[in-house]
This record gives structure tokens, C-alpha cells and sequence, in this order.
């Protein structure tokens, strides 16, 4: 007995979505192609139905992070041309580059911790133009001036040259700003926390990061990172299970 094809809504009201939204996914690439009536009228398959749940596991909520997101597209596009076997390979890569992240974001927040508590690491002791900051912290001049304009730091200046001055203290700070930055974290999440550093907080300073003030605006993953990567590790964990039962049901078939 051949299976019944199931209508937009249904396919919809089965992932939780508008049918608006796999339309979308259609024309995005996120589903396979879809047979039509003589009247035009879609005719999904359980496969289609299947595949919409693992699109929306993998890409409702936003992406931490650029290299996340592309893998998770092509993942899905992969998974949608028919090729479950390949897709599921690329799952358990999807799942390593978001632990790797998460490695990199804790690993962040341990160096954080530790120059917190007084762990210093600049060696010089001469003050250091910008120029000669930027060259040894392996950053730029703009990349400084910016920190510094939203506050992240604040640099004495010779009162001579009225240059900046960097001192042992400002390049330790540097560095750890530089680190959280490349880890991921936003700016906002980095002033946050500063903040609490420079009121004499010690404890704490991993929750200030990933914890918003009840006044603030949450405006991506950033600002909260490194819970938004402990939940997207579960998502990949899911996206893994999902495609494992989809090749189940295909072999069954």
C-alpha cells in the first residue's frame, strides 16, 4: 500500500513550525524536492516530515559563532539532498568543531580566572607606546583604541608626550581582553564582567560572563557564550541521534 503524502500544514503542525516556514526551507535548500499534484498541490513524504524536525533541531535558534553556522547549513543541505550516510559523518565533525569552540571559550575563562587571583604574564617593565603594544600583544593600534572606547580599559598617558603609556598591569589586562575576544565573547560580555573586576570582585568573574545584568540587552550568542555553546553541544549531540534514526527507518523500508 502506497504511504499517503501529507499536506503543508501537517508537515508543519508535526515540526512545530508555520507553514510558511517550510516553504522557506524548501526554497532554501533544507528540504528535498517536493512531488506536486495535477492540482499543485505539494505532496510531502515521511522523509520530508523527518527531515524538517533535523533542519529545525540544527538551525532554529541562531548559531554561535560563523564557522558553526556554515557547517550546520551544509550539513542540513546535505542531509536534504538524500545522502544521510555522508551527513552523518559530517555530524561528528559539526559535533568536534563545537566542542573545540567550548574548549577554547573555557579555556579563555580559566585564564581569566587565573589573572584575577594575581597570576601576572607581561615580562617588560619599560612603558610601551601603542604601536609597541599592539606588535607585541599581536593585535593593531585600532583594535586598542577601540577596546579602550568602550571601555574596556584605560590607559595612562606620559604626561610629557600625552602618549599612551602600557604598563606591565595594562598589558596583562590586554592579553586576557585579546584572549576572551578571540574566544568568542562579546564586548558587552567583557566590559560586564570588567566591571565587576575593577569594584574588587574575584569570584564569580566565569558567571559574570556569561550572565547579563537585568538592564541589559541580550543581542547574540556572544553575550552569553559559553552557555550558548553547552547548548548547541546538545544540539549537535540531538542532530547525531535524529540522523541515526532517520537511516534506521530507511533501512526498514
Amino acid at each position: 500500500m502506497k504511504p499517503r503524502p501529507y499536506s503543508t500544514v501537517q508537515v508543519a503542525r508535526a515540526a512545530g513550525v508555520h507553514p510558511n516556514t517550510v516553504r522557506l526551507y524548501e526554497v532554501w535548500g533544507f528540504l528535498p524536492p517536493i512531488p506536486r499534484a495535477p492540482n499543485g498541490y505539494r505532496l510531502y513524504t515521511e522523509f520530508h516530515i523527518d527531515q524538517m524536525r533535523f533542519a529545525r533541531t540544527a538551525l532554529h535558534g541562531g548559531w554561535p559563532g560563523r564557522n558553526i553556522r556554515e557547517s550546520a547549513l551544509t550539513l542540513v543541505r546535505r542531509s536534504a539532498s538524500g545522502d544521510l550516510g555522508g551527513a552523518l559523518e559530517q555530524s561528528f565533525r559539526h559535533l568536534a568543531l563545537v566542542q573545540a569552540e567550548r574548549a577554547q571559550a573555557e579555556a579563555a575563562a580559566s585564564l581569566l580566572e587565573r589573572w584575577a587571583q594575581g597570576a601576572a604574564s607581561a615580562t617588560s617593565t619599560k612603558p610601551l607606546r601603542i604601536k609597541d603594544a599592539a606588535k607585541l600583544l599581536g593585535v593593531t593600534s585600532d583594535m586598542l583604541r577601540n577596546w579602550e572606547r568602550n571601555g574596556l580599559l584605560k590607559v595612562p598617558r606620559d604626561p610629557h608626550s600625552r602618549y599612551r603609556s602600557y604598563g606591565a598591569a595594562d598589558l596583562d589586562r590586554v592579553r586576557v581582553i585579546r584572549t576572551l575576544s578571540r574566544a568568542g565573547y562579546s564586548v558587552m560580555a567583557i566590559l560586564r564582567m570588567l566591571r565587576r573586576l575593577d569594584a574588587g570582585e574575584r569570584d564569580n568573574l566565569r558567571k559574570a560572563l556569561d550572565t547579563p545584568d537585568p538592564h541589559e540587552d541580550v543581542f547574540t550568542a556572544a553575550d552569553q557564550w559559553l552557555s550558548a555553546l553547552q547548548s548547541y553541544e546538545q544540539r549537535a549531540n540531538d542532530m547525531i541521534a535524529q540522523l541515526e534514526a532517520m537511516i534506521r527507518k530507511k533501512r526498514r523500508k
